[in-house]
């Protein structure tokens, strides 16, 4: 049984708290497949099994609290502490080219970090810490990426609530840029269904 399936397979049986802890230490920089849990979240609440705002919260709540955790790691020890969690983490090849990226692109890359490039996200957490990215925007422009980043997956599992683990097969066998892509097209024909359902809705 993979990793996945293992995750899975506890999320069923012990629900929210797997999905905050998973989202949590996901954001940290533990490879696991915080997304794949959004996605069966998003269907058990369309199944009923569970409530929506409490997967949106829990999701975003988990998220945002490893990010900051990251953050606050790189700017209290400094180069030397990033440097030794990145190597640990296996991330200590991407930390010079995303603290350059970082310095760049600034609060929409860390954003887009977020949700369309989610392995970039733990690395650029310490960078941004290191670097002294000013506190507040890092928060703003975390929170909003990862709401995006929760309301995309869970809206995923709800329309394919029906067909959950052959969205999660496919996602599986996708690079992680393809993935967030995909997620986020599937996101955006959600919502224009429900714009042009509101639309016939207020005709006369």
């Amino acid at each position: 049984m993979s990793l996945t399936d293992q995750l899975l397979a506890a999320f069923s049986l012990y629900g929210l708290p797997v999905l905050f802890a998973t989202s949590l230490v996901s954001a940290v920089g533990v490879p696991l497949p915080g997304s794949f849990v959004l996605i069966a979240a998003g269907a058990f609440s369309e199944q009923g099994q569970m409530s929506l705002w409490l997967v949106i919260g829990l999701g975003l709540i988990g998220a945002v609290l490893g990010d900051q955790l990251g953050y606050l790691l790189g700017r209290w020890g400094g180069r030397g502490l990033a440097i030794r969690l990145a190597t640990w983490l296996h991330m200590r090849q991407r930390l010079d080219s995303i603290e350059a990226s970082t310095e760049k692109w600034g609060g929409p890359g860390v954003f887009l970090s977020r949700w369309l490039i989610p392995q970039a996200g733990p690395p650029l957490n310490l960078v941004c810490g290191m670097i002294s990215f000013p506190y507040l925007r890092f928060l703003v422009w975390d929170v909003a990426g990862e709401l995006t980043w929760v309301l995309i997956y869970t809206v995923a599992g709800i329309v394919f609530s029906e067909n959950v683990q052959s969205l999660l097969t496919l996602l599986g066998s996708l690079g992680w840029a393809a993935v967030g892509l995909l997620a986020a097209a599937l996101f955006g024909w959600q919502l224009w269904r429900l714009w042009r359902k509101s639309s016939r809705q207020s005709k006369p």
